[in-house]
């Protein structure tokens, strides 16, 4: 952002429903883990967004008034006891500074994506500071752009779409609340996840989980030959060929994308690692669980894909996909603290450390609606394959997963970023593992 842009900053005060001390939920267990291994960086979701014409500074801070007093995850912060366990603390009053800046002669736009980085990177105290930052961007006074981020200790994807959703239940004329809020809040989740039926669905997760761990091979990923610094590489590869395709191949599997794309990644994985039988860590919503889905707290949490890619034909791999997707979705709700116990114990029983590193995120979230996919003929579909595209990510020695594979929300194609470990997967195979999943795709789809 340059010297021209002017920034003042302004109070947006809330007062809400509950205050407190609690125990961590689980989702909040699994997102503090994740800040200790990253060395205390904050994951953050959000993002930029352009304001419809007309939208002025005071109805943004009604606005996020009326989200931060119902939603406790977002005036709730993060302290450590006596014991040196972290505590979930719940304000029920507070004052949240959002800074206005005017872009001056730069483009808003580009202003946006710089504070958006910026208040990503800016330092945070989980003690002290509100798990939400926000920004307007003006040009000559009128406000054209947004910026909004919530900590992952606060929030998921999917607990910002119930958030979006609840303004429709903000009079803004008036301000007031048209309906009680939705969902079940966090220190009120803790305490249910201390309940016998909590207890007994986090059992049955755990010997879902320890039946795989014993039957896995503990590392599939060889060493690599002189890997290359820095050590975690990540590309994205855009195809409008593949979304074509899937269009034909859902039609004759009645399978979902996400499900077909797996199918392809995982035989990609085996052809990589030489090892058929794949093990994925697919991120699972949680949200059709009784009071979840309209709830602002982070509850996504990873389940466990076992897949044997060996002697089958893709249709049937896509089956075999979907039954394990189904069964790993329904033990993706879990106290991560006895996860990780039992992943070591395993592991010491088995004279191995378990390599559990590998990650799918579908951030498309369309697995709960249904789904149009285009109907192209084989023309359309290979004529579309000069407009596939590799894109190169940024590369860092922050630690990270061995492979991790997002789905992104692009429309009208299939957009996908890997992150690898470089260490464990070479360059050249994090580009044909991209560009595997368009061939096997488009060949499923062009199969007579």
């Amino acid at each position: 952002m340059a010297e021209t842009a002017t920034v003042q900053r302004i109070p947006v005060r809330f007062q809400g429903e509950g205050s407190g001390v609690e125990e961590l939920t689980w989702g909040q267990w699994a997102a503090w883990r994740s800040m200790e291994l990253g060395g205390g960086r904050v994951d953050w979701a959000g993002g930029t967004m352009p304001l419809v014409d007309g939208q002025t500074i005071e109805q943004i801070v009604m606005e996020l008034a009326f989200l931060m007093s119902r939603h406790q995850s977002l005036r709730t912060r993060y302290r450590l006891g006596e014991d040196g366990l972290p505590r979930q603390v719940l304000a029920d009053s507070g004052e949240l500074l959002i800074e206005i800046v005017d872009a001056g002669e730069e483009d808003p736009a580009e202003v946006a994506d710089a504070l958006d980085i910026a208040l990503q990177e800016a330092p945070f105290d989980n003690a002290e500071d509100w798990p939400v930052r926000a920004a307007v961007v003006c040009r000559d006074g009128t406000p054209v752009w947004f910026v909004v981020l919530y900590s992952h200790m606060a929030i998921d994807a999917y607990g910002i779409e119930a958030l979006v959703n609840d303004l429709a239940n903000l009079d803004r004329a008036t301000g007031e609340h048209l309906a009680p809020v939705a969902g079940i809040q966090p220190a009120d989740l803790a305490r249910q996840q201390r309940a016998g039926a909590a207890k007994r669905q986090h059992n049955a997760s755990l010997r879902h989980w320890e039946k795989q761990l014993r039957e896995i091979a503990p590392d599939r990923f060889p060493p690599v030959a002189d890997p290359p610094s820095p050590r975690y590489w990540e590309a994205s590869y855009e195809s409008p060929a593949t979304y074509l395709a899937l269009g034909v191949i859902a039609e004759r599997t009645k399978a979902h994308s996400s499900t077909i794309l797996l199918a392809a990644y995982v035989l990609m994985l085996a052809r990589v690692s030489g090892y058929p039988t794949t093990v994925v860590r697919m991120l699972v919503s949680n949200r059709f669980r009784p009071g979840f889905k309209e709830s602002v707290a982070g509850l996504a949490q990873s389940a466990l894909c076992v897949v044997d890619t060996a002697d089958v034909s893709f249709d049937e791999l896509i089956a075999r996909v979907w039954k394990t997707q189904l069964t790993a979705g329904m033990h993706a709700y879990y106290d991560p603290r006895g996860l990780w116990d039992m992943i070591a114990r395993v592991g010491e029983e088995r004279g191995a450390t378990l390599d559990l590193q590998s990650y799918l995120n579908d951030r498309r979230r369309s697995m709960t609606a249904a789904e149009v996919l285009p109907q192209a003929s084989a023309q359309d579909i290979t004529g579309a394959l000069p407009q596939s595209r590799l894109r190169w990510g940024r590369s860092s020695d922050d630690p990270g997963a061995t492979v991790f594979f997002m789905i992104n929300p692009v429309p009208d194609t299939v957009d996908l970023t890997l992150r690898v470990d470089t260490h464990r997967v070479a360059p050249d195979d994090l580009v044909a593992i991209l560009r595997g999943i368009e061939e096997l795709v488009v060949a499923a789809a062009l199969q007579e």
